[in-house]
């Protein structure tokens, strides 16, 4: 659906477990806002086809405050070997939800 590139820098979350985030960029937030009217399957999150480097893996953006987290697996951490603190360059598609999914508009 859309593609994107960036760059930006992995942060932690501490909830019940740590989870490792890459924010989307303000610059991209309308425009994936926009998408998400299509794309979403509830919740507001956001399906997406993201890659690290040469690491390709599919996850689901989640709003918050105003913008949007790309988490990032451990396994597609592991691979990349990024951590905390790193800044990566991020290519993401929004991808279309799968048929028979419900989505919001």
């Amino acid at each position: 659906m859309v593609e994107f590139a960036f760059e930006t820098m992995i942060i932690e979350w501490r909830g019940p477990a740590p989870f490792h985030f890459a924010p989307i960029p303000d610059e991209y937030v309308e425009a994936v806002r926009r998408a998400a009217r299509i794309a979403s399957y509830g919740w507001g999150v956001v399906p997406v086809e993201a890659t690290i480097g040469s690491v390709v893996f599919t996850t689901s953006l989640f709003p918050k405050d105003g913008g949007y987290l790309l988490p990032i697996k451990v396994a597609a951490r592991t691979k990349a070997k990024v951590t905390v603190g790193d800044t990566i360059a991020v290519t993401m598609t929004i991808q279309a939800p799968a048929p028979g999914t419900r989505f919001e508009r």
